[in-house]
């Protein structure tokens, strides 16, 4: 019986926030507290505050981290590996190191709800199953119908008409077809994507395991089969799409101006882009398959947009292991698969998930209905790798032949592992976790970057740090994993009218009924000053008081204020729906260097962090 492969559409929600995402009423117990670490503030959009809404008997802390295995592995060395694991960037060499460590799931209900040709991806040489992929971007050919209208081109269907419709294009004055190759996704997806048949065949599939299942300081070789004709076939597609030297440069937003200028007619794009520029530039979009010899060869290339592993330390606490199943059955149903997307158009890898097409996908369909979608190969060198290669095909530095033996050469040559010098000490180690007055871990950042900056009040208002902080040695790259790297530091002078106005934003529900506090560890931080809210019991707050030294803070005096956070994270719609008041916006001024760099700068001096103050009080 032929699988059929569903499609979601996913319309945004209009408000960030939904009421009860909150604190929520639950017994504070070990089994009832999930510790889960986001590969992106992107899943706060709607995924998290609906786990929180779903489950008020769970007591969740969602720490948005980085996007990369390294980041988990120095988690794991630290002891504080969370409960749930999500990663985007992601293939089984990369987690190799991690697998000792994860819970196998191959035995769960939950699987058995994957369509078996993509969960394999995921299976160890042990037969094993650590990571699942949530639901899958959709990534192809973007098309303009009315370019192809207008110069009566008929869509391809098949390579050859394709590169026919790119030739006709460039003659009259029209980019046929562009790719944005100053980023390592998109040359690694180009390159892959023009030989899908050939990296789907069983030689294909066979050299994919061995790589995939390799150890972390593994060397497996490109084949001698599969790989030249994937970069004979890459070569010839940068012939027909007529690329340049000069498009190594090319960004995704060159290639989006272009398209909606009319100027270009094809750009390789996800079907979510696809459907942005139907809806919101009012383009006449659909969205193509890398193409094949004859259309029975076409493919979609799909990449999940996160995995998610489970800590095996949960198997320990029965009660723990039952409440993160609940919430894993929760993000793979349809309505979790359609709050991870938040917006986005994804493909399911469930077979449990049923949802119409989207109408740009007409041309696709076919693809769909043969089940022919390809997940990319992502290892961090094959990113890596691929940019580099790519770019030196573009500038005539190889051939095909050349392509093939320099990505061998670098795929196989022995990885230098140098443990990296200690950079920093830290003496003493604070904690992550919220608690009745605040996270330590926190504070101790806003009161060191405080007195480094001299200012006279911190204002910490999203995401800021990523981990609990430890006692003990640091190279710079774990130093820089400290703190989100789009945390920004501004400056202004402001009164302590204007001070509370900061806090009323960051702190009171809106009348349009948004809510800037969707978790605790989105409570702001202060240093140089404390202030009170009252629990409204149904996930929102109300600001009581700003004190300073236990005084109530002078409305008429000035202050040095420091803002450090991510506007992103809180004023869109999509997210908390919380634009930050036009006169504050209009005062501030950015700060030189960034905040981790002030931080780090406190201990090459010599230094050692502040000390966390008590910042907050809870009625």
């Amino acid at each position: 019986m032929r699988k059929r492969i569903i499609a979601i559409f996913v319309v945004m929600m209009l408000l960030g926030c939904l009421p009860a995402c909150g604190r929520g009423e639950h017994e504070d117990n070990e089994s009832n507290s999930i510790t889960m670490y986001l590969w992106d503030f992107s899943m706060t959009k709607e995924l998290t505050p609906w786990l929180e809404e779903k489950f008020p008997d769970i007591n969740f802390e969602f720490v948005v981290g980085y996007n990369t295995m390294d980041f988990y592995s120095y988690l794991e060395e630290r002891g504080e590996l969370p409960d749930i694991l999500t990663c985007r960037r992601f293939s089984l060499n990369n987690a190799a190191g991690l697998k000792e460590r994860l819970m196998d799931l191959s035995g769960t209900e939950l699987v058995g709800t994957f369509y078996t040709s993509y969960i394999e991806n995921n299976r160890d040489t042990d037969n094993a199953i650590k990571w699942l992929p949530m639901c899958a971007e959709l990534d192809g050919i973007i098309a303009n119908q009315d370019v192809f209208d207008a110069y009566n081109v008929p869509i391809p269907t098949n390579y050859r008409e394709f590169a026919d419709a790119c030739r006709i294009f460039e003659e009259n004055g029209i980019g046929g077809f562009y790719n944005d190759y100053a980023e390592d996704y998109s040359c690694l997806e180009a390159m892959q994507g023009c030989a899908i048949p050939e990296l789907m065949s069983l030689e294909g599939t066979s050299w994919r395991m061995q790589y995939e299942s390799e150890t972390v300081d593994g060397t497996t070789a490109l084949d001698e089969q599969v790989w030249p004709v994937v970069f004979d076939k890459f070569e010839q597609f940068l012939k027909d799409t007529y690329v340049m030297p000069e498009d190594i440069n090319r960004s995704f937003h060159d290639s989006k101006a272009l398209f909606i200028d009319n100027r270009l007619a094809m750009f390789r794009g996800t079907v979510s882009d696809c459907a942005v520029l139907r809806m919101e530039n009012g383009k006449n979009t659909v969205i193509l398959p890398y193409f094949g010899e004859t259309e029975d060869d076409n493919w979609l290339l799909t990449y999940p947009i996160f995995q998610v592993a489970v800590n095996s330390a949960v198997e320990q606490d029965d009660g723990k292991k039952k409440n993160i199943m609940r919430v894993l059955e929760a993000m793979f149903s349809e309505e979790g698969q359609r709050r991870a997307a938040s917006g986005n158009f994804v493909l399911t890898y469930n077979k449990t998930v049923e949802i119409e097409l989207e109408e740009n996908l007409t041309f696709a369909e076919p693809c769909l209905e043969q089940n022919h979608m390809y997940q990319r190969l992502a290892s961090t060198e094959f990113f890596a790798i691929s940019r580099n290669v790519v770019q030196n095909m573009i500038n005539g530095v190889y051939d095909a032949d050349g392509a093939y033996q320099d990505f061998n050469r670098q795929l196989t040559t022995p990885k230098e592992v140098h443990a990296e010098e200690s950079a920093y000490h830290i003496e003493t180690g604070y904690a992550y976790t919220f608690t009745e007055h605040g996270s330590q871990a926190v504070s101790v950042v806003a009161n060191t970057l405080r007195k480094q900056t001299g200012a006279d009040v911190l204002i910490g208002y999203s995401s800021i740090i990523t981990s609990s902080i430890y006692a003990g040695e640091y190279t710079e790259q774990q130093m820089n994993w400290l703190m989100n790297n789009r945390a920004a530091l501004r400056q202004a002078d402001m009164t302590g009218a204007q001070i509370k106005q900061v806090m009323d934003w960051l702190v009171n529900v809106k009348e349009n009924g948004a809510n800037p506090i969707c978790h605790l560890n989105q409570i702001p931080v202060t240093s140089g000053m404390e202030y009170s809210m009252k629990d409204n019991g149904d996930g929102s707050y109300t600001l009581e008081e700003v004190t300073i030294d236990g005084n109530a803070i002078d409305e008429n005096a000035v202050y040095r204020v420091n803002l450090l956070g991510y506007d992103n994270a809180i004023e869109p719609e999509l997210f908390r729906g919380c634009p930050m008041p036009q006169e504050i916006r209009e005062i501030l001024e950015d700060t030189e260097g960034r905040a981790i760099d002030r931080f780090k700068a406190v201990l090459s001096e010599g230094g050692q962090p502040e000390a966390p103050t008590e910042y907050v009080t809870i009625r």
